[in-house]
C-alpha cells in the first residue's frame, strides 16, 4: 500500500489514465485505501488477465493505445510475479518482465510500476527483478538498478533450456501426412491425462497448430512429447526451426496479418506456453489445466 497508493494518487491528480493489474485481494485493499478515488482507476485481476504471462503485454498494449497519447498520459501497476506462481510460470513471468522494456518502442511515453513482495519472494527472484528493471524504488528510495544489463540481453531467457520431462513421458514423431494420426493421439493422451472432452479438444487444436508450423518452418517434421505433472497435462513440440522474434505469440495480430496468428491463438487456449529456441532447433511447451482426473499418463 505504501508503495502503490502514492503512485496511483499522483496519476489521478495529474489527470492520467491509471490501470492496476494485481491479484483480486490486493484490488480490494487498494479500493479501500483510495476510497472515492477508486472510481477513477481501472482494476483488472492478474489471475484473469495474466494467468498465462504471454497475455499481459497485449493487455498493456491495448491500454496504451487507447489512453496514452498527445493529449493524455497514462500509468499502470502490474504484479505478474508472486509466491503463488510455480517454477514454470515464474520463468515465463521473468521473460515477460524483460520484454516489457522494449515492448512499446516506439510509442507514447507512459509509466509502469511492478511491485515485488520482498517478504514473500526468494532472494533469487528479487535479484532477477533487479536485472529486468532499469529503475528500482525501495523504501521510498528511487535508484537505478545496477544489475540491469541493458536491452541487448533482454531476450536471453528465450534461448535457455527447458527442464527435462519426467521419465516415462510419451514420445511421438510426426511428418507431412501424419497430422491426423497425431491429433488422434493428442486427444487420447489428453483424456487419459485427465482433461475433459472440451479441454482435450482445445489441446488438439493448439498442438495441431504448433505441429503445422513445424512442418512449414521447422524442417518438415518434428517430435511430440507428453506427460502429466501435479496440475497440468503438458505437450511439447520440438523441431529444427529457429524463432527469430522474441515477442512470438505475444503480439495481437492485425486483421491483415498473414502470419503470427498461430502462437497467438495457442496462448489464448493454454494456461502456459513456453517457447525456447537455439541454432539447433526450437521447443514449444503447452500446459493445459482442466478437470484433472485420476491419470496414468507419464
Amino acid at each position: 500500500m505504501s508503495g502503490t497508493v502514492p503512485f496511483i494518487r499522483e496519476g489521478i491528480d495529474a489527470g492520467e489514465a491509471v490501470l492496476v493489474i494485481v491479484r483480486d485481494p490486493k484490488i480490494e485493499l487498494l479500493r479501500s485505501r483510495l476510497e472515492g478515488d477508486a472510481a477513477k482507476v481501472m482494476f483488472v485481476d492478474m489471475a484473469e488477465v495474466g494467468g498465462n504471462p504471454a497475455r499481459i503485454i497485449p493487455a498493456w498494449s491495448d491500454f496504451v493505445q487507447e489512453f496514452a497519447g498527445r493529449d493524455r498520459s497514462a500509468r499502470g501497476i502490474g504484479e505478474p510475479v508472486g509466491p503463488e506462481r510455480g517454477a514454470d510460470e515464474l520463468a515465463e513471468c521473468q521473460l515477460h518482465e524483460n520484454l516489457l522494456n522494449v515492448a512499446f518502442e516506439p510509442g507514447p511515453t507512459w509509466q509502469l510500476l511492478c511491485p515485488y513482495d520482498m517478504g514473500a519472494l526468494s532472494g533469487e527472484v528479487v535479484e532477477e527483478a533487479r536485472r529486468s528493471h532499469p529503475f528500482c524504488v525501495e523504501e521510498g528510495r528511487h535508484q537505478s538498478c545496477c544489475s540491469y544489463p541493458g536491452t541487448e540481453r533482454l531476450n536471453e531467457p528465450l534461448h535457455g533450456p527447458l527442464p527435462e520431462p519426467p521419465p516415462g513421458s510419451v514420445e511421438l514423431e510426426f511428418e507431412s501426412g501424419s497430422l491426423a494420426a497425431l491429433r488422434q493421439s493428442v486427444f487420447s493422451l489428453a483424456v487419459e491425462g485427465g482433461l475433459d472432452t472440451a479441454r482435450a479438444t482445445e489441446a488438439v487444436i493448439a498442438v495441431n497448430e504448433v505441429a503445422t508450423n513445424s512442418l512449414r518452418h521447422g524442417g518438415g517434421h518434428g517430435a511430440l512429447r507428453a506427460w502429466v505433472d501435479d496440475e497440468s497435462v503438458i505437450f511439447e513440440v520440438r523441431d529444427a526451426g529457429v524463432f527469430r522474434e522474441a515477442f512470438v505469440g505475444r503480439t495481437r495480430p492485425g486483421q491483415d496479418d498473414a502470419s503470427g496468428r498461430g502462437l497467438w491463438m495457442v496462448n489464448q487456449l493454454c494456461e502456459l506456453v513456453q517457447v525456447r529456441t537455439s541454432p539447433k532447433g526450437s521447443a514449444v511447451r503447452l500446459h493445459f489445466r482442466g478437470r484433472l482426473l485420476a491419470s496414468s499418463l507419464g
